[in-house]
């Protein structure tokens, strides 16, 4: 939480010293809470884990009072979160796809068979046969670097929920995202219209995994999941 947006150079900074795969900045201006996210290396359009926890620490750090916090993103607008229960929703806008040819290249990034290529706002997404292919898939992260997005992301439908993913982005900074809530703009809409469902679980199949609930909302999707406080502290800035 700042008073006043520091330079892009110290927060690039901040987050390079984190090492996470997001910081969120947030300045409270004119109303609103105007929110924006780092990598270690590139500032980025959208990011909803990093929104989510941003969310957490208003409900239950700084004593927000409604059930609902409204951000708004330089590069993607009004963003809600509202909480039910334990579970905290992001309201984000719905990604649009455009089929894509370029299987080759995507063959070369994940050692395998692609069935379904497609390019969102700022992402390939490919869809392989089955949960074991993305579960064990090993990425060429050089190959993933050289393509003209922000990341990759991996998926097929699911075993035990409806679908899953792994999302890979060593371009912006990040080999592998634990979960990665902006992703999932992408693939809630591709699902939604393959199992003609509105509601959806899903799972990230990353090292540290992670449980998601999904609604298409037409131009809006809905994404759950749920926070935990891990660490509070203060950094020092010469």
């Amino acid at each position: 939480m700042l008073d006043k947006w520091l330079s892009d150079e110290l927060m690039h900074s901040i987050a390079a010293e984190n090492n996470l795969a997001e910081t969120a900045f947030i300045v409270p201006k004119n109303g609103a809470l105007q929110i924006r996210w780092f990598t270690p290396t590139v500032e980025v359009d959208l990011c909803g884990h990093a929104t989510l926890a941003s969310a957490y620490v208003m409900f239950n750090c700084l004593n927000h009072q409604e059930n609902e916090v409204k951000f708004f993103s330089p590069r993607s607008g009004e963003l809600r979160v509202f909480r039910e229960n334990d579970i905290l929703f992001l309201d984000f806008p719905t990604d649009r796809l455009e089929p894509n040819d370029d299987r080759e290249q995507i063959a070369r990034c994940i050692g395998g068979k692609t069935i379904e290529l497609y390019k969102g706002k700022t992402d390939y997404i490919a869809v392989v046969p089955t949960e074991e292919d993305v579960r064990n898939l090993v990425p060429d992260l050089k190959e993933i670097s050289k393509l003209p997005a922000r990341g990759l992301i991996v998926t097929s439908r699911g075993e035990s929920v409806d679908f899953v993913s792994r999302f890979f982005a060593p371009q912006s900074g990040v080999d592998e995202d634990p979960v990665t809530g902006s992703a999932h703009t992408s693939l809630i809409p591709l699902w939604s219209g393959k199992l003609k469902k509105k509601e959806m679980t899903a799972r990230q199949l990353s090292l540290r995994g992670g449980d998601l609930r999904c609604l298409d909302k037409g131009d809006r999707c809905w994404i759950g999941g749920s926070a935990r406080l891990y660490l509070t502290g203060e950094i020092n800035i010469e």
